[in-house]
């Protein structure tokens, strides 16, 4: 009896086995498949075919009196780059130009802005900031 029970345990982690080899040999293979065909984000909400659309730029209600460059890691398509640049477009007085390629925002303001918040800004969204300038 006990040499069934072992026998059924064995087949058991067996198939156990062969799902989990063909599970990650699946979503490998689609990881090898996708870098191939060019897909710079593979997680990226538009399956890595990230449009170049651009935002509509923000109008300021003052003159710019100012602009600050903030560097930024984490950013890995276009979609990565318009959630930093609607997450600072929302604080008053900022406008953004955000930089995938070169990993940074540029902003321009109307009104004094703490750093401390326009970096607060981009990691809520999800991103580190490496230094504002």
């Amino acid at each position: 009896m006990t040499l069934k029970k072992e026998r059924m345990t064995f087949m058991t982690n067996i198939i156990v086995i062969i799902i989990l080899a063909v599970v990650i040999g699946s979503a490998v293979s689609y990881l090898i498949k996708a870098k191939r065909n060019g897909v710079k984000c593979v997680g990226c909400p538009a399956g890595g075919s990230c449009s170049a659309a651009k935002m509509k730029k923000k109008k300021l209600d003052g003159p710019v009196i100012g602009k600050k460059t903030i560097e930024i890691t984490g950013m890995h398509c276009e979609h990565c780059a318009m959630s930093v640049t609607k997450a600072l477009n929302q604080i008053d007085g900022v406008r953004a130009d955000v930089s995938l390629s070169k990993g940074r925002a540029v902003i321009s303001y109307d009104r004094e802005v703490a750093e401390e918040v326009l970096k607060n800004t981009v990691e809520k969204a999800g991103y580190k900031v490496l230094g504002i300038s």
